[in-house]
């Protein structure tokens, strides 16, 4: 069984985000899904209440954060997928709030190595293995979506994810919902990307 997760920080029910993560999760399911079968889970993050980082400080041990409310199920998500795809609107010219909140929620993927337990190192990888992933960015005509980038390929590094690649879309009209369905072009960058992360899979679970 191979599991990948798509996790949609976009507030917009049928928004261009959610659209083109879609998309990508089709092809992944597609092209890896012939010789395993695939669970492919969506999360809204702007569906869950849950609490931004509260910098506690605390070494969760064997949980992911000592907070339990909405993400924590999420968390664990992370940790067991496959393969991970992350999708955001560009908001002054980063990430939204609700991926930022859960961005912040995964720090102790690698807790602080107070008792230094691992020499040479700063920090303890509780997660062991790499698994692939991509990301989809959605801003405006004069989007910026560097900041963006960095931030969701940053948290990849963090949580052992190996950035195969993004899909960015610039909206031309911000007051239209879904305005992605119509840009043959960026949903055939979305299968593309889809298709390459199957491919991964597909090699990596023969």
């Amino acid at each position: 069984m191979i599991k990948l997760l798509v996790i949609s920080g976009s507030p917009t029910a049928g928004s261009s985000t959610d659209i083109l993560l879609r998309a990508v999760s089709d092809a992944v399911v597609e092209e890896s899904g012939a010789s395993r079968q695939v669970q492919a889970d969506f999360v809204k993050l702007n569906d869950l209440q849950f609490l931004p980082c509260q910098a506690c400080g605390k070494a969760p041990h064997e949980e992911w954060c000592v907070f339990h409310d909405a993400i924590t199920p999420i968390l664990d998500q992370i940790a067991e997928c496959d393969c991970l795809v992350v999708g955001s609107p560009i908001y002054f010219d980063s990430v939204s709030a609700q991926l930022k909140a859960l961005m912040d929620r995964c720090n102790c993927f690698r807790p602080a190595d107070f008792e230094g337990k691992v020499p040479r190192e700063n920090f303890i990888k509780l997660v062991k293995r790499k698994r692939p992933g991509g990301m989809v960015l959605v801003g405006g005509e004069q989007g910026w979506f560097e900041g963006a980038r960095r931030s969701i390929a940053g948290f990849f590094i963090w949580i052992e994810v190996t950035n195969e690649g993004m899909v960015q879309y610039h909206s031309k009209d911000f007051h239209r919902t879904g305005e992605a369905v119509d840009s043959p072009e960026t949903l055939e960058q979305a299968r593309q990307l889809g298709r390459k992360l199957g491919g991964i899979l597909k090699q990596q679970h023969a």
